[in-house]
């Protein structure tokens, strides 16, 4: 039994970790991190902070996953609260708060980039004030190391990419694609691509210089990134055929499988974006938005599973040519949050439960 939440599932070291809220407290509503044992589902540890969603939409629970490091695990609740918990026993090591110590403001929909840790730091994607878009604290007591990139806070989880020789933090924001030093906060590059409601979701997909970035309004943007970790120039782009909600898009072979918010599931050329073709909506229902789970299985044969909006976990072929269902199971509620595909099994939450599946 667990809370609200649209919390990914996070799996270390014979643990599974995810956020929801508790919206029946005695003192009131409270965002919570949970641990459980990998084998049993039984809880070993809840923390938790109280939290006021105010009129926030999509008022169930969290967003952002859980980040486990080493002994350590870190956790940015919906409202900016920020905790750093031992993994062990969940006991909080120390806390911030994004909009009280860095001057972020929340987005419409709350935070829900997850923490990103690198070296000795905790990344974090929250839209402080003064050029703050990333914030990077020092992972072991929370105090500020640098700041960086122009934009407020978007939904999507930075990545770092390697390019040129350069290590690159790629941030989208609700006006840019951003690139920043990840050593010092420094701004590399930034290529602007403003978004209505500021729903920078899904996460980039990088290969071979090439960075895509897909919207739900203006679509889709191949950027290609040039010989010094400064330049940067747009390949192609198509507004209206392609747009992604949340979903990360998979690739293999120079081709991208991209959840599409009218379409389904498709199939397009990273290189010059030629769409090959589209599942029509029958691996995920079709809806305002959409949303699946999509991992590479077997990527040699083009084995995937995804989990869908109903709770479906899919096993699919992919290939240019189409998308082959192989099964179907039922193994959860209607749920948005990412899953954790750990080893042989399947771990999927919903607002009310977290389950196991054995995979194939």
């Amino acid at each position: 039994k667990v809370g609200g939440g649209y919390s990914g599932v996070t799996t270390a070291d014979g643990r599974v970790f995810l956020m929801d809220l508790d919206a029946q407290g005695a003192d009131g509503p409270k965002e919570r991190v949970l641990c459980f044992d990998v084998k049993t589902g039984q809880q070993i540890w809840s923390h938790s902070w109280p939290v006021d969603y105010g009129k926030m939409e999509y008022g169930d629970g969290p967003r952002s996953s859980v980040t486990v490091d080493g002994a350590s695990c870190y956790a940015l609740g919906a409202r900016g609260q920020i905790a750093c918990l031992s993994v062990a026993d969940g006991k909080q090591l120390w806390a911030a708060d994004a909009v009280a110590d860095f001057g972020a403001k929340p987005p419409q929909w709350g935070f829900a980039a997850s923490p990103l840790v690198d070296g000795d730091h905790v990344l974090l994607h929250v839209g402080a004030a003064n050029n703050g878009s990333v914030i990077a604290l020092d992972k072991t007591n929370g105090k500020e190391v640098w700041r960086g990139g122009p934009d407020p806070a978007g939904y999507c989880t930075p990545e770092i990419i390697q390019h040129a020789g350069a290590r690159q933090l790629i941030a989208w924001g609700p006006a840019h694609i951003q690139s920043i030093d990840p050593a010092n906060g420094r701004t590399l590059w930034t290529y602007p691509y403003k978004i209505t409601y500021g729903v920078s979701i899904a996460q980039p997909l990088y290969r071979d210089g090439l960075l895509l970035v897909s919207g739900y309004w203006h679509g889709t943007k191949v950027l290609k990134l040039g010989k010094t970790p400064d330049e940067v120039s747009l390949l192609w782009e198509n507004e209206t055929e392609m747009c992604g909600l949340m979903s990360a898009p998979l690739y293999r072979n120079g081709t991208v499988f991209l959840l599409d918010k009218n379409h389904g599931l498709q199939a397009l050329r990273l290189e010059s974006g030629e769409l090959l073709w589209r599942d029509e909506n029958t691996l995920t229902p079709a809806g305002r938005n959409p949303q699946m789970s999509l991992v590479w299985m077997r990527q040699s044969e083009g084995l995937a599973a995804l989990l869908n909006a109903s709770g479906e976990l899919v096993y699919v072929r992919l290939s240019d040519t189409g998308a082959e269902e192989l099964a179907r199971h039922q193994v959860i509620g209607k749920t948005w949050a990412h899953p954790a595909f750990a080893g042989t099994t399947l771990f999927a939450r919903s607002n009310t439960e977290l389950a196991a599946w054995r995979l194939w």
